[in-house]
């Protein structure tokens, strides 16, 4: 059964311009195991890689119906992908969602669906 769905799409320029003003930003976002990711992509990746996570941990939290906060932060939820590239959404390391990312010259855009058995 479908318990939760969520979208979000963030402008890749904002997420430059948050990312470049402080490292803070992209540790408060992203896990130990995603900053390992990002740190081994190029330049133009790395935006793409953040604003997809942001987009995909919003839209998780949005499905949760929580939102960012108390019960549910950035570091509590991870993107991981399987051997294939597949991603799914694992909250406090269990996997929890399905959620499809995607970029265009502009955006970043993450919807994520949250089903119970």
């Amino acid at each position: 059964m479908i318990t939760g769905i969520g979208l979000d799409v963030v402008e890749l320029s904002r997420i430059r311009r948050l990312d470049a003003k402080s490292p803070k930003f992209r540790e408060r976002v992203l896990t130990e195991y995603e900053q390992n990711e990002y740190s081994r992509l190029t330049a133009a990746r790395k935006v793409e890689y953040l604003a997809g996570r942001f987009a995909a941990k919003e839209a998780f939290s949005k499905a949760k119906g929580t939102g960012i906060g108390g019960a549910c932060s950035f570091q509590d939820i991870e993107i991981r992908k399987d051997a294939k590239g597949k991603p799914s959404v694992y909250f406090q390391d269990v996997e929890t969602g399905m959620v499809s990312i995607t970029h265009s010259k502009e955006f970043a855009a993450a919807q994520v669906l949250i089903q119970t058995i």
